[in-house]
């Protein structure tokens, strides 16, 4: 089962996730290192001071990747190790620190995959209302001309955004990723602000007539509906609305989904604070889609559900796991057939844009057995059936270029802290000794021959 020609496999990591020295040359902190310190936020109250230690492990990381045969690795930049206060002066040193990774990437034949933003928001702008404040947009647009007129000789790929769902809900409706804020308007108001910043960045890169290849990356899930009863079906819609189609419309329609809008407008939530202008500014055309997809969502109407921590609660939606699904160490139902429906529905309804997979991967329970090694067998046969769905979705005429594994190395998981692994390495985290799992030695494989055996 061959890929095209030219397809680029790579690997995926986040800048707060592996990098550590959070308190180094000139970084300042951000909304995951206030966050990270707040009591009761992350697991056992983990921290990404260290992390992976990857700041200060570069070459070695390099090597990893060479050795695994990588054709692209897909990385981020901290916000606030390049302007500590997310406006004014550009700190060198950790402008410095990137170049040296492009170039060793550059070195090793490893196309560099570059995010601008990974979540990491500078704490000074969180000060000032963050996403919430439209003036973030522009200080984004600011930050991302200064680091594309730094390395866009050298990186051809360029996300704007990471998961803006995520960004918006988790972190501002929902309550569960920094800044920890749990207000729906609050997360309609991130949205907006954050997509602009988008389009904002995309206009600033476009303006100095370079030719790379501009995208943003977004997390999306089909929505089924857990019973065959319309006020299901009803549910999966505005969850479908919340997830996918809220960033999907704006930036390949220029329009916000009416439907979602008006219902938070009927329970008092103010809309997207628009303004003339915004949309089509969202709207300014992306080179390629980064597709980051784990699993479907199945949801259950529930109109008794108060708002709360849980995704979509504010929807009156519970989210359920079929009790016959296969789960991964996240809870999180294995389900390759929704990366195919997904991909497809992207193609037949907005406009067959190019598209990477740029994030997907399996939690696993990883562990070092007696002889050193680390056999993950699970994550291997998850990999296997997603890169089969999207070699099915190719098949149906899917413009997908290129694979990007989460994660090349275990890390902080976010609210999880260290007590998941997505990695391809292993990490030890007291010693930060890498071990490269079974997965990595397959994947190489993977890479090697561009396909998969039938």
């Amino acid at each position: 089962m061959h890929f095209r020609d030219g397809f680029l496999w790579g690997a995926a990591t986040a800048s707060y996730q592996i990098e550590g020295a959070v308190n180094e040359d000139g970084r300042a902190p951000s909304i995951w290192d206030t966050f990270s310190h707040t009591p009761g936020k992350v697991l056992h109250g983990d921290t990404g001071d260290i992390a992976c230690g990857h700041y200060h492990r570069l070459e070695e990381d390099l090597d990893l990747m060479a050795d695994l045969g990588l054709q692209a690795y897909r990385f981020s930049v901290a916000w606030p190790r390049i302007q500590p206060d997310g406006s004014g002066a550009v700190n060198q040193r950790g402008l410095d620190f990137y170049r040296r990774l492009v170039d060793g990437l550059r070195e090793r034949s490893i196309e560099p995959m570059l995010t601008l933003y990974h979540w990491d928001l500078p704490q000074a702008l969180e000060d000032t209302g963050g996403w919430t404040n439209r003036e973030t947009s522009e200080r984004f647009a600011d930050y991302a001309g200064i680091v594309y007129e730094a390395l866009s000789a050298s990186v051809g790929f360029w996300i704007t955004l990471n998961e803006p769902w995520v960004a918006a809900w988790l972190g501002h409706g929902y309550g569960l990723h920094a800044p920890g804020h749990r207000e729906s308007g609050k997360a309609l108001a991130a949205t907006h602000h954050l997509l602009l910043g988008h389009g904002l960045a995309m206009r600033a890169m476009r303006e100095t007539g370079r030719d790379n290849q501009l995208g943003v990356t977004m997390n999306l899930h089909p929505a089924l509906p857990g019973r065959d009863r319309d006020a299901d079906r009803e549910a999966a819609r505005c969850v479908d609305g919340q997830a996918n189609r809220l960033y999907l419309d704006p930036v390949f329609r220029g329009s916000y989904p009416e439907d979602l809008i008006s219902f938070y407008e009927n329970r008092g939530v103010n809309p997207p604070p628009v303004r003339d202008g915004d949309l089509e500014t969202i709207s300014i055309p992306v080179d390629f889609l980064g597709v980051n997809y784990y699993f479907r969502h199945t949801v259950r109407d529930a109109p008794d559900q108060e708002p709360s921590q849980e995704p979509f609660s504010d929807l009156a939606v519970r989210g359920i796991v079929p009790h016959a699904a296969e789960k991964t160490a996240m809870g999180w139902p294995v389900d390759p057939e929704g990366l195919t429906q997904m991909l497809v529905r992207i193609k037949e309804e907005y406009g067959d844009p190019p598209i990477y997979v740029t994030e997907n991967g399996r939690a696993v329970h990883d562990y070092v057995d007696p002889e050193g090694g680390v056999d993950d067998e699970e994550r291997i046969s998850y990999l296997d059936a997603h890169f089969r769905a999207a070699h099915a979705a190719m098949e149906r005429g899917v413009d997908l270029r290129g694979y990007m594994v989460w994660s090349l190395l275990d890390n902080f998981e976010w609210a999880e802290g260290y007590s998941k692994r997505f990695g391809l390495v292993y990490v030890d985290y007291p010693t930060g000794k890498r071990i490269p799992k079974a997965s990595a030695g397959w994947y190489a494989g993977v890479i090697r021959d561009n396909g998969l055996e039938t």
